[in-house]
């Protein structure tokens, strides 16, 4: 499970685009990869997330970290596999398509929130985790779910700033999925790729200190 973490602990922090159009998601990753975050998972809410998913991967090969987002059938994950996407998110642990996902071989995680919730993940065999929506318990429940699972790979999301970037480490995340902090929609429907650009670097710099 290490090396399969690798990247994903390097990377540090994957940026979770949603966009109204594939035009849009391609010049949003654009932006936030400039800004020097390198993940990318590009969520199926996005319109043709495979074909983004493949022009990503075209364009920016082992450069960046690029993946698949809100994975909630077995198809999605099957077209994101396809498309060459390095790992598969989804918003909960469902059993039929957690294994389905693991099928790919590509790094999967899938979402928790309760001790219950997460043990039945790591059962599956999950490589990540994903505690969702973590803004409700914050760095402080991340680090209480520490105790009874010390070893767990686990990636807060939602919630996640530059702000408590620090903490979500200090807590114990192998990495943090930042949403709307990050790949702000507003910004991202209004084209505004200079303040897109800018909290990626925000993000860039918080990581830096963390890591110290």
């Amino acid at each position: 499970m290490t090396d399969r973490l690798d990247r994903a602990r390097s990377t540090g922090i994957l940026a979770v685009l949603r966009a109204s159009s594939p035009e849009l998601a391609l010049e949003a990753s654009e932006a936030i990869i400039r800004g020097g975050v390198t993940g990318i998972e590009v969520t199926f809410s996005t319109p043709d997330a495979p074909a983004v998913i493949r022009e990503l991967i075209t364009r920016h090969g082992d450069a960046a970290y690029i993946g698949a987002g809100t994975v909630t059938t077995a198809a999605q994950a099957a077209a994101a596999a396809d498309a060459g996407a390095e790992f598969l998110v989804s918003p909960g642990t469902l059993p039929h398509l957690t294994r389905t996902m693991l099928d790919t071989d590509r790094v999967v995680m899938t979402g928790a929130m309760t001790p219950t919730e997460v043990m039945s993940a790591l059962e599956l065999g999950v490589d990540v985790v994903k505690i969702f929506p973590a803004s409700l318990g914050g760095p402080s429940y991340l680090g209480a779910l520490r105790g009874p699972f010390p070893d767990a790979p686990l990636m807060p999301t939602g919630g996640v700033s530059p702000d408590n970037l620090a903490a979500w480490f200090a807590a114990g995340a192998v990495a943090v999925g930042a949403g709307g902090d990050l790949a702000n929609g507003a910004s991202i429907a209004a084209s505004d790729w200079a303040d897109i650009e800018q909290r990626a670097a925000r993000f860039t710099a918080a990581l830096a200190a963390a890591r110290g």
